[in-house]
This record gives structure tokens, C-alpha cells and sequence, in this order.
């Protein structure tokens, strides 16, 4: 005890203290179990070197004990249900695949009759693919007769521009953009019942002026384009100025002056309506009636008459011709005299009836075609009303006082389509 003494005595400083710290140590691993904590000091050292490693060779025995039970349960419910038939070759682990499918699903897609399933699950598989059959088969039917009936709506319209891919005046690009663009600004120019505004000027005044009018336009040879703007200048200009009775045949020379230098290469001059008016007016009021009628109507010249459309309605009118052409617009021409005409139709409705009452009047086959009706966008049921009207205006031309239009389309030059009878299904009773 005494040798000992004097080894602690003799170690260094910093060797007490660490031996302090591993007696901690040491302590606090025994205090894990407090049942090997000994008093002794003696029997602390000893031991402490070995208890760590009994203990953890200890604990891992334990461990793999349990690991073996463990593993040894585990097994015991497998052999519990494994098939005697299949000890000796044990079932393999199935794989996360795709499901195949079921028997009764195959059914319906195999004709053997050795497979099994149940026939009520059968019979209700098979009634519902039918159904789906069905209805899919009247579907695509229904489709079928939809793309076919717009293939055959598309094959009966005709191309009418066809002729003129090479002409460069013709605008075959740009054609139909054109026309629907008149057809959504024809209502710009177009005029309503005015003859309320007029103190003194009537629906007959005006017939009266027209009739006259046309035989100027005849004299000077001029356009046609001509005579259709002249209408349309009066008509507006009257709608928005009160004009005296004795003023009203000034309205209409100065009219054709203003459409003559818009529509003509070589106008007439305004000595040239002071003439054809027999000297009841001087230049000097001619021109002041000119500028007033330009400032009222704003200078808006570039309007959609019924003549734009007659073009274009007579060129969709397959097989055209010279007949049919002279036809179409003489009955227009008898419908711009009529106030009433003007007030209720549009340019555009009143050059399409044109076109199919001249039809009917020529007994052309059929009355109405896909054609026209592509390029006119009205239905011949649309055009009925305004049609019976021109034709009545054709029965009663020959029997009328103002016989110009008629007069003009009785020549030769014109084809004499005035003289032919007046369309029988149209005619009203």
C-alpha cells in the first residue's frame, strides 16, 4: 500500500486529474446497471478493463437470438399455407406487372367456346358492346351524311370567277371581300320615308323625275352606273333638304352632273343639261345647286347601289346571257321609279329579286340555284315578296303614262324584254 502511495505521489500533475476523469467515465457507464456499482476501489479497477467487453459481446448474442426468432416466426405462417401439392417447389414472389385481364373480359373477343366464365356477366358484356356498336354506328353514319351533303352543297356551287383568273381588273382575289363589304355598308346609303320632310314635293313628283331622268341618261349615252347613282343622289338628298316643286328638276340635272363626273370618262357638260332641260335653269344655279348637293351629302359619293350588286348577282346567274341580262335590269329599272320600293328593300335584296323574277319570267330551270343563293346570300323564299312586286310593276308598265323604262327596253338594242309576258308564277291575282 505504501509503494502505491508513493507511485501516485511521484506521477505528474496533469496525471491526476486525468485519471479523475476516466474514474467518471467509467462511473457513468456502470451507472447503466446499478447492481455491478462497487465500493471497493480495488475492485473498480480490475473489473472496469473487462466488463465492456462481456457486455457488448453479451448484446450482440442477444441480438442475434432475436434476429433467429425472429426469421424462425416469420417462416412458420408461410408453411401454414403453402399447398402440399407445392412443397417441393415453392411459389414464386409475384411481380408488379400490368394486370392481365380477366377471363370474362376475354370472352368477348374469343370464339372458343371452352372458355369459362359466367354466362349472365357474358350476356350483359356482350349486350352493352352492342349498344356501344350501335350508337357508334349511328354516329358515324349521321357524319357521313353531314360531310356528304356539304360536299354536295360545295360541288353545286359554281365558280364563277373561274374565267377571269388571269384578267387583273377582275380582282378575283379580292372579289368576295368586296361584296361583303357592300352588303355591310349598303345601309350608309340607303334612305327611309322622307316625303313627310317635303311640304311639296310627292312620291309622284319624284316617279315623274325619274321617268325623265332615264331618257336624259338615254340621250347622252351614258353608263349605267350612271343612272343608278343619279337615284341614289336624289333620293338622299331629298331626305335631308326641303326642295320647292319648281326646284326638283334642278335636283335632278345637277344629280346626273355629279354622277356623270364620277361614273364617266367624257361627262356631259353643264351647258348640256341647261340645254336638255330647255334653258329653265342658268349654268351659275346648276353649279350652286351642284355644291349644295355635295355639301348636304358630305361628299360621301362611293355608295353600294343596286347596279353594284346586279353585277355580280347576273354573273352568278348561270347560264347568263343578253336576254337575261336585259331582263334583270329592266325590272330593277322598275323598281328604283317606285318610292315605295326604294323605302322598303335593300339595294342588295332588290337586285337579287331582279335576278329571280327575270328568271321566272325567262322560265329558267331551276328558279333558284346554289350558286346564287352562295353569292346572294338570300333564300328564293326571302326574295318572294319583292319579286311579286317587280313583276307587277312589268304587268302594268305597258298601260302606265311614264313608259321610258319600258320605251328603252322595247328597243333592239335592249333586246325588247319588256315586250315578253310577265311572269306567270309571280304574277299576283
Amino acid at each position: 500500500m505504501d509503494v502505491r502511495a508513493d507511485v501516485i505521489h511521484q506521477q505528474p500533475r496533469g496525471a491526476e486529474k486525468a485519471k479523475n476523469v476516466l474514474g467518471e467515465a467509467r462511473n457513468r457507464r456502470v451507472l447503466q446497471d446499478i447492481g455491478n456499482l462497487v465500493t471497493d476501489r480495488t475492485a473498480q479497477v480490475k473489473p472496469a478493463a473487462q466488463i465492456a467487453h462481456p457486455v457488448r459481446r453479451s448484446f450482440g448474442a442477444q441480438l442475434v437470438a432475436k434476429a433467429q426468432a425472429a426469421a424462425t416466426e416469420n417462416k412458420k405462417p408461410t408453411a401454414l399455407v403453402i399447398d402440399s401439392k407445392l412443397a417441393a417447389e415453392p411459389e414464386p414472389v409475384p411481380k408488379q406487372v400490368a394486370r392481365k385481364p380477366d377471363p370474362e373480359d376475354v370472352i368477348l373477343i374469343s370464339s372458343s367456346e371452352s372458355e369459362k366464365g359466367s354466362a349472365s356477366t357474358r350476356r350483359a358484356l356482350r349486350k352493352g358492346s352492342s349498344r356501344k356498336k350501335a350508337l357508334t354506328s349511328v354516329l358515324t353514319a349521321r357524319s357521313k351524311a353531314a360531310c356528304g351533303l356539304a360536299d354536295k352543297l360545295n360541288n353545286l356551287v359554281i365558280d364563277i370567277d373561274e374565267g377571269d383568273a388571269d384578267n387583273e381588273l377582275a380582282v378575283v382575289e379580292y372579289i368576295e371581300d368586296l361584296y361583303k363589304f357592300y352588303k355591310e355598308t349598303e345601309d350608309e346609303g340607303r334612305v327611309h320615308d322622307y316625303m313627310d320632310l317635303q311640304p311639296e314635293v310627292n312620291a309622284k313628283m319624284r316617279m315623274i323625275l325619274l321617268d325623265w331622268l332615264v331618257e336624259v341618261h338615254r340621250k347622252f349615252e351614258l353608263m349605267p352606273e350612271t343612272l343608278y347613282l343619279t337615284i341614289n343622289i336624289v333620293d338622299r338628298y331629298l331626305s335631308v333638304k326641303a326642295v320647292r316643286k319648281k326646284e326638283l328638276q334642278l335636283v335632278g340635272i345637277s344629280a346626273m352632273l355629279i354622277a356623270s363626273k364620277y361614273e364617266e370618262i367624257w361627262a356631259p357638260q353643264v351647258n348640256d343639261f341647261v340645254f336638255i332641260s330647255d334653258n329653265a335653269y342658268m349654268s351659275e344655279q346648276v353649279l350652286i345647286m351642284e355644291k349644295s348637293i355635295l355639301e348636304k351629302l358630305e361628299w360621301y359619293m362611293t355608295v353600294p347601289t343596286p347596279y353594284v350588286f346586279l353585277v355580280r348577282y347576273i354573273k352568278a346567274s348561270v347560264p347568263s346571257d343578253t336576254e337575261m341580262e336585259n331582263m334583270v335590269l329592266f325590272l330593277a329599272e322598275l323598281g328604283l321609279m317606285h318610292y315605295h320600293t326604294v323605302i322598303f328593300y335593300c339595294p342588295s335584296m332588290i337586285a337579287a329579286s331582279a335576278v329571280y323574277a327575270a328568271r321566272c319570267t325567262l322560265n329558267k330551270s331551276p328558279l333558284w340555284t346554289e350558286t346564287l343563293k352562295h353569292h346572294t346570300g338570300y333564300s328564293a323564299d326571302q326574295l318572294l315578296d319583292c319579286a311579286k312586286l317587280l313583276v307587277s310593276f312589268h304587268t302594268a308598265a305597258a298601260d302606265s303614262k311614264l313608259k321610258a323604262v319600258y320605251r328603252k327596253f322595247s328597243s333592239v338594242d335592249h333586246g325588247t324584254v319588256s315586250l315578253l309576258a310577265p311572269a306567270k308564277t309571280l304574277s299576283v291575282e
